[in-house]
């Protein structure tokens, strides 16, 4: 059993495979009876056993006293890291936020302590531009790196040790992701295709077909069992990852995608454009739910909170939203940037907001009432990239101007 924010993922092995299901918690609030509660989710998931109710009781308790912490917690710079000789590309915590990593196009990705700002080994290997790079999260012990030598690597985080170097893009790799199971990465290439590699046997799985363009962002359901894959041909499609075969496309922007996403309980995605809107779709039917409209300029991120109950967007127009996913009001907006917001993402509780802008500053806000709290300065170039630690008391901006800051 593992938690995430207002949720629990269950492991069972089932035929001698390991499998994994979400339970939402959305409804968990600092006076929730959680006995009551275990007792009901009990009745309708054989998986929590008499046994393992006290295990998940105590579970839910933890997740309720982070819920209840009280959160004023202030920034502050603690170390500049002269990561690379180029500029970075990304930025990506592990779950504990212990350790992260850079890419860069200085063809490298590193690994940092996070508590020291300690560089632990440098991933060499790639022949170009690392620019896609991710933990297979919530365990941490690999890394992936997806390079414009059209080519992924998949390391040990531990070692350094390249594993495998999967071939078969004939473009560059964009974007790429693991699966929360750990058991598969997926890519995203210029060449209009996504591939999907198993990390143990180091094989490609199955070749995704049917885009016209290139695929700019791709984003496994919690699950397991779906992909989704946004590009330049204006269309995102749901993919059935066992198979790879195509589901549904989601048609009616009418600008290149820049985001796309599951929210946690995999009902939804949401989607962002360069025609300046948002769009909610149904994601088992591939309906379009609803259009958040607002911005004056392409939409650049978009992402879910942790619970699903809010949607962030970050737009060149210099400003955020952010919306009710239930009601799909915007509820607040996010002002002060002096340029484009490039990156945007919530805090694992949902009641922050993290904005990356090239006006050389990272922004922090109130996710309900869209007041900026913080703002952190001292990049001599535009921020790209921005994240949150697990626990969310910690951040990484990393910038053009070849370093990347850590703030406690």
């Amino acid at each position: 059993l593992s938690y995430i924010f207002k949720g629990i993922i269950l492991e069972y092995v089932q035929g001698g495979e390991l499998k994994t299901r979400p339970i939402d918690l959305l409804d968990l609030s600092p006076d929730t009876d959680v006995i009551a509660l275990v007792e009901e989710i009990q009745k309708g998931e054989p998986l929590i056993t008499a046994s393992c109710k006290e295990y998940v009781i105590n579970l839910v308790r933890r997740l309720q006293e982070k819920l209840g912490e009280q959160e004023d917690h202030k920034f502050y710079l603690f170390k500049v890291l002269r990561a690379h000789m180029l500029p970075l590309t990304n930025v990506a915590f592990n779950k504990s936020g212990s350790r992260f990593i850079t890419g860069s196009y200085d063809r490298t990705c590193k690994v940092w302590d996070t508590a020291s700002g300690e560089e632990l080994r440098t991933l060499e290997g790639h022949r170009n531009v690392v620019f896609a790079i991710a933990f297979n999260n919530p365990y941490g012990d690999k890394i992936a790196t997806g390079s414009f030598d059209n080519t992924c690597k998949l390391w040990s985080t531990e070692t350094g040790k390249c594993y495998y170097t999967f071939r078969g893009h004939t473009a560059e790799i964009v974007c790429l992701s693991f699966n929360l199971q750990s058991t598969l990465v997926a890519t995203g290439s210029m060449d209009t295709t996504a591939k999907l590699w198993d990390i143990e046997k180091g094989e490609e799985v199955v070749t995704l077909r049917g885009h016209s363009a290139e695929i700019i962002t791709l984003s496994f359901n919690t699950t397991g069992d779906r992909i989704i894959t946004g590009s330049f041909d204006n269309t995102v499609a749901v993919w059935e990852v066992v198979t790879g075969r195509m589901l549904h496309t989601l048609i009616g922007h009418r600008g290149e995608i820049s985001s796309a996403q599951f929210n946690w309980d995999c009902s939804l995605i949401v989607t962002g454009s360069m025609d300046k809107t948002c769009m909610l779709w149904n994601a088992m039917t591939g309906a379009h739910i609803a259009t958040l409209t607002g911005h004056s300029d392409e939409i650049l991120d978009v992402c879910f909170d942790y619970a699903g109950q809010r949607i962030a967007t970050a737009s060149a127009d210099g400003s955020g939203r952010v919306y009710n996913a239930e009601t799909r009001k915007c509820i607040a907006k996010l002002e002060g940037h002096g340029c484009e917001i490039s990156k945007i993402c919530f805090n694992p509780k949902g009641n922050r907001i993290l904005t990356a802008s090239s006006d050389k500053t990272a922004r922090l806000w109130d996710a309900a009432t869209g007041h900026c709290l913080q703002i952190l300065e001292g990049h001599s170039d535009e921020i790209f990239s921005c994240a949150f630690n697990y626990k969310g008391d910690i951040i990484i901006t990393g910038s053009k101007d070849n370093t990347c800051r850590i703030w406690h």
